[in-house]
């Protein structure tokens, strides 16, 4: 996958956050499923929402679309109240959902270059839309397949082609749900690469709702970790394991022994192994908590413990 699915790169789009959500809430029947959710996402950021299922993401990010109204708070998206957002506001996002139905005898080219007539209205001098048909199938990898009808794809790249469709309008949010489904290693690392690209060349918002956590730890620039209606953790995967263990572990091997540490100060460690013994140190790693490790220790100690108790488990969890 490349992203040169544009002719030159946009004019900023602002320095106002893209999302602000505060004191959301949201009620079934009796049933309260968010609890007070406050964060932002800045333009151009990416920003995974992490969390168990019934955690209330869904939810989340489908108040953010306007597809569902919320019970209380306030929320900002691009600037307007997404529960009165016009067609205009839609034209501005993208969504990619798990999956997305249509008619398997178009081809891929003829489709993306139908839908892609939808946004022409809303093209602007900052942002022309849409994106070019061909660049775009270039963009998502499904050179080759361009002229193939969308029932002969294979999953990945049928997968390949949603992701198209969600960034057909050159939106200037978009919302990821599991994107990376099907998809082979290979093609993994090239999706990587396109959104971040488009984060970075296309001043792109990007929601992301994974349960890969190497692939949010990969991607994102801030983590959100939601449970039980409730956002537990927010910040960079580097912060949140700092919040669970300052400590980091240190592993070496020295004359054929095999010797593991645990320190706060693990640069400064380092630096005097190396003072004491030199080149006989071999198979040096430094470990600090994974994503994985921070996520279990945040979100099942919430769900364990409750909200209140919670904090106060997470020190030191991960050794």
């Amino acid at each position: 996958m490349t992203a040169a699915i544009a002719e030159s790169r946009p004019a900023p789009l602002g320095d106002g956050p893209a999302i602000v959500v505060r004191d959301l809430r949201m009620r079934y029947g009796t049933t309260d499923v968010l609890h007070g959710v406050e964060f932002t996402a800045r333009r151009g950021e990416v920003l995974a929402l992490l969390g168990p299922n019934g955690a209330g993401k869904t939810t989340t990010i489908e108040i953010l679309e306007g597809f569902r109204i919320r019970s209380a708070g306030e929320v900002s998206v691009l600037g307007t109240d997404p529960a009165h957002g016009d067609e205009r506001w839609r034209a501005r996002m993208g969504i990619v959902l798990q999956s997305w139905r249509d008619h398997g005898k178009w081809r891929v080219r003829d489709l993306l270059h139908h839908l892609g007539q939808y946004y022409v209205p809303y093209s602007t001098p900052e942002r022309t839309r849409p994106a070019d048909t061909d660049a775009l199938v270039a963009a998502v990898g499904l050179g080759e397949q361009a002229d193939k009808k969308i029932s002969t794809l294979s999953g990945g790249q049928r997968r390949r082609l949603d992701v198209a469709i969600g960034i057909v309008g050159r939106p200037e949010l978009l919302f990821l749900d599991e994107p990376t489904a099907g998809f082979d290693p290979q093609a993994r690392r090239e999706f990587h690469a396109l959104i971040l690209d488009l984060a970075k060349t296309e001043e792109t918002t990007i929601v992301l709702t994974t349960h890969d956590l190497g692939e949010a730890e990969k991607l994102a620039d801030r983590i959100l970790m939601l449970a039980g209606g409730r956002i537990v953790a927010d910040g960079t995967a580097d912060e949140l394991a700092r919040q669970v263990s300052a400590r980091a572990e240190v592993r070496w091997s020295r004359n054929g022994q095999h010797f593991v540490e645990s320190v706060e100060d693990p640069t400064g460690f380092v630096r005097h192994l190396f003072a004491e013994h030199g080149e006989a140190i071999g198979d040096l790693e430094v470990r600090r908590a994974s994503l994985e490790d921070t996520y279990m220790a945040m979100v099942v100690s919430h769900e364990a413990t409750g909200p209140d108790a919670a904090v106060a488990g997470w020190t030191g969890a991960v050794q």
